[in-house]
């Protein structure tokens, strides 16, 4: 009985069958029903042979050691490649935007799943790399021809408000090479753009190959958002508290430094304690708890919350970059989030705010002339939006570049849900001090 299944479950037909209903299944999921011409490849695979797919190795020769090899290093790119693409990615946090609800040195992964995977807008690119080739700071690692339009397919469901979620950097489509770290846009309304192209190699990146930041959704399409003294107001209402926020806080103690320990103890690392012996102050980002246990200590005489009250010269800085708006990242908006097919009046005065959405993110041809707003060459008092938008803000509200500075990020970037932490690594302790074992395995709120 047994040797009869397993003839069954080799017979070509069987295998034939079973690698069809796969494709088939994924070919309804992606929804390009085109892709069904691929059935007679499949057929002559496992049944008429008369191609040679396999082109590496003769058939009916017996493998070699090498031959296994390439069939597993095959295998092993063509399955990690559909498993990155569709389901689900590794992420690093490289900077301290997120904390202290993620450090640097977690490593966590991304479900694509989660609001559905999208399809490369350049499907033929250098596997396992995002958008440079190894070894190198220039050469792109994708092909600009083919270049796909946005699709997702169906997933487990829509971004929901707080969540984490990692999406690709919505002013990354120009990208000096020389200060990758830094918007293009941000460094043009400082240093000027000509000057920028004309000293600096400037290049354009299409979305999915834009750099990957990851923030938490504070404010979902037809939201309103308002930052008040540093708190986030949605629709009216304190944000919920979820996360581990936290804020720059200006310490004054009696003259003496505070025991490093206890500072690591309430998890502040080295590089946020910032100590000025001669004035006695501290400057340093602080949760609710830390907070609480600061204030408790002998040595400290006040502790005061950074709050940043330029509103008049902060608007090359803070979204949307224009003078008329005087907002910073402690007082921010009102401001209303676009949600797709809703309209809005249009006029000087808040054009701003839409600019960049009407012209960049949904292709549209914006000029203004003689104090009229024209689109695709037809005068526009009003316009209706294409997709839905997002607000993120960083959970360290005082060192996050965020949606205060660079504004919406549209349902075009999103990438995915973060999941949870499989490892986490402090760079500040050597091997096998550095490793966070009560991080590993932890899922992300």
């Amino acid at each position: 009985m047994i040797n009869k299944i397993k003839l069954f479950l080799k017979h070509p037909y069987f295998r034939f069958g079973f690698a069809a209903i796969i494709f088939i299944l994924w070919v309804v999921w992606i929804g390009n029903y085109w892709l069904l011409l691929g059935l007679p490849i499949i057929f002559d695979f496992y049944i008429t042979q008369k191609v040679n797919w396999t082109f590496w190795k003769k058939r009916g020769q017996k493998k070699t050691v090498l031959i296994e090899w390439v069939d597993a290093i095959i295998f092993a790119v063509v399955a990690a490649t559909l498993i990155r693409m569709f389901f689900i990615e590794a992420y690093t946090i490289p900077t301290s935007s997120m904390e202290k609800s993620l450090l640097i040195g977690d490593y966590l992964f991304v479900s694509k799943v989660s609001y559905g995977p999208k399809l490369p807008n350049t499907p033929i690119s250098f596997p396992f790399v995002h958008h440079t080739l190894p070894f190198s700071k220039t050469a792109k690692s994708f092909i600009e021809w083919p270049r796909w339009q946005y699709k997702r397919i169906a997933g487990f469901g829509n971004i929901q408000r707080n969540d984490v979620v990692v999406f690709n950097f919505p002013e990354g489509d120009t990208v000096v090479l020389q200060d990758q770290n830094s918007s293009y846009y941000t460094l043009a309304r400082i240093y000027g753009a000509e000057n920028l192209k004309k000293n600096y190699d400037v290049i354009y990146r299409p979305v999915d190959k834009r750099e990957n930041y990851i923030k938490r959704c504070v404010g979902l399409p037809g939201d309103t958002i308002q930052v008040k003294h540093g708190q986030l107001y949605v629709n009216g209402h304190e944000q919920a508290k979820i996360g581990q926020r936290q804020y720059n806080y200006q310490i004054k103690t009696d003259g003496t430094a505070i025991n490093p320990v206890r500072l690591e103890q309430l998890g502040i690392s080295k590089a946020d304690q910032g100590f000025n012996p001669a004035s006695g102050y501290y400057q340093m980002p602080l949760t609710e708890e830390a907070l609480s246990k600061i204030k408790t200590m002998n040595n400290v005489v006040e502790v005061v919350k950074n709050e940043n009250t330029d509103t008049l010269m902060m608007w090359k800085l803070i979204f949307p970059h224009n003078p008329n708006f005087a907002w910073n990242e402690d007082n921010y908006g009102p401001l209303w989030i676009p949600q797709k097919g809703t309209s809005v009046d249009l006029n000087l005065s808040n054009l701003p705010i839409y600019e960049r959405i009407i012209d960049v993110y949904e292709g549209n041809d914006l000029d203004v002339r003689n104090g009229e707003i024209f689109i695709n060459g037809q005068l526009a008092n009003t316009y209706t939006f294409k997709m839905d938008y997002y607000f993120m803000m960083g959970d360290n509200r005082h060192n996050s570049a965020d949606s205060r500075f660079w504004g919406f990020v549209p349902e075009d970037h999103v990438v995915g849900k973060g999941s949870f932490i499989w490892l986490s690594l402090d760079k500040e302790k050597s091997f096998p001090r550095n490793i966070r074992w009560n991080r590993m395995f932890r899922g992300i709120h």
